[in-house]
């Protein structure tokens, strides 16, 4: 999992997708900001004129000008386009933890069916050790005259078939690895035990409810959205308002008129802007960033009930997944005794061969359940976790560099200028 928490692509990316995001304040306070522009031209210009004497001149006016631009007010729109952008990274910020706990619940699985995939392998494995065994042991009743050559063949099939069954379970570990590793980014160095985390769940489902209610990201990404979409709205209002802004220029002009003419200038203008009427554009899109509006708080409704029935689901599957695991214990423990039992009593005549081999692949079957089963309680343990929204690197105690994200939020969010991002690309 700590691997997966740092190599994962999808991680990764949501990362970066994070920090993109955090450029949305620097660029929305722009607006509080002067625009500075220089300017300059160079001409060749010929003139003739005939007027009682014929005569011409050519001439290179040519000029630079400084222009500076102040916005004073603009109807509250860089404010609250400040305020649009911080809450989207707070949004943003959100979605990310959705995604870590995504990836971390694929590690999950990925892991957990690899170890299934793993101990599969070795149960087939053993019953075909223990198929060749009978084999040779019915041969060599055959050869003394107490078996018969339907006993040879019935476990020379039952033989193929464990050599099939031991195929196909090193293809799905062969599968499971490949998925292990598109997850983690590397194969599985060692497969073990690994620990429950029902601890960082709740003991009772209303509890547990209540908990992810409060802190799930779905639903905390949905409060923020809600803002993004309001402020929105108070953005496209700000249209309908006067604006305000101080314009300064300097300029200096040669051969403007004559040849060897210049002169300099410089002005200051108040700029006062009221709209009056935009064509009903302005209009149309507050009425759309209010049906959005409405889209959003919608949006958050449907989110805390899917959180809801995603989290009683959950806590019903690791109910049973527990209950399963006892009863797959049970069963081996039974047909253990079972194949033991008619094993002494094909010796001793009062059983067939086929009995035994039938007994053999009930044991297998329920070993199999067994480990399968213990899968499923791991993975719905975590999936449960996964559905409270504590499924993250700190509640885990994974031991790697929690990433924060204010850092990069902070090294850019009052950046005036400079092409460089904070890591130096």
């Amino acid at each position: 999992m700590a691997s997966a928490y740092t190599n994962n692509p999808d991680l990764n990316a949501a990362r970066a997708e994070l920090r993109a995001i955090d450029e949305g304040v620097p660029q929305a306070k722009s607006g509080y900001r002067p625009r500075i522009s220089v300017t300059g031209d160079y001409a060749f210009q010929t003139t003739k004129s005939i007027l009682g004497t014929s005569w011409s001149t050519a001439t290179n006016p040519r000029g630079v000008s400084l222009s500076v631009e102040q916005p004073i007010f603009l109807g509250f729109r860089t404010k609250n386009s400040v305020n649009m952008a911080e809450t989207s990274v707070r949004a943003a910020r959100e979605q990310l933890k959705l995604i870590e706990q995504q990836v971390l619940f694929n590690t999950v699985s990925a892991f957990m069916d690899v170890v299934r995939a793993q101990v599969v392998v070795n149960l087939t494995t053993q019953n075909v050790e223990f198929l060749r065994e009978q084999v040779r042991a019915a041969k060599d009743r055959l050869d003394v005259g107490e078996g018969t050559r339907t006993d040879v063949a019935q476990t020379e099939a039952r033989l193929s078939q464990g050599m099939s069954d031991y195929a196909a379970a090193v293809s799905e570990l062969n599968r499971s690895i490949a998925t292990y590793v598109q997850v983690v980014g590397h194969k599985p160095a060692k497969l073990g035990s690994i620990n429950g985390v029902e601890k960082l769940v709740p003991s009772t489902l209303d509890a547990a409810l209540a908990m992810a209610q409060k802190q799930h990201p779905a639903i905390v990404a949905g409060l923020y959205n809600i803002d993004v979409a309001s402020w929105n709205v108070r953005i496209s209002e700000g249209a309908l308002l006067p604006s305000v802004s101080v314009r300064g220029s300097v300029t200096h002009r040669d051969d403007a008129s004559y040849k060897g003419s210049w002169n300099d200038s410089a002005a200051i203008t108040g700029v006062l802007s009221v709209p009056i009427y935009q064509g009903g554009e302005v209009a149309s899109n507050v009425r759309q960033r209010k049906e959005t509006l409405g889209q959003r708080r919608i949006e958050l409704d449907a989110a805390r009930a899917e959180v809801r029935q995603t989290l009683i689901s959950a806590w019903g599957s690791l109910d049973a997944a527990r209950a399963v695991v006892r009863s797959a214990a049970a069963q081996v423990s039974a047909q253990q005794l079972v194949l033991s039992g008619v094993i002494e009593e094909r010796r001793v005549g009062q059983r067939t061969t086929l009995d035994v081999l039938n007994s053999q692949q009930d044991l297998l079957a329920a070993q199999v359940e067994q480990v399968t089963a213990q899968r499923d309680r791991v993975v719905a343990a975590y999936g449960l976790v996964a559905a409270v929204g504590r499924l993250n690197a700190q509640a885990l105690g994974l031991p790697v560099t929690v990433y924060d994200p204010t850092e990069h939020y902070d090294a850019v969010k009052d950046k005036w200028m400079g092409l460089r991002t904070p890591d130096g690309r």
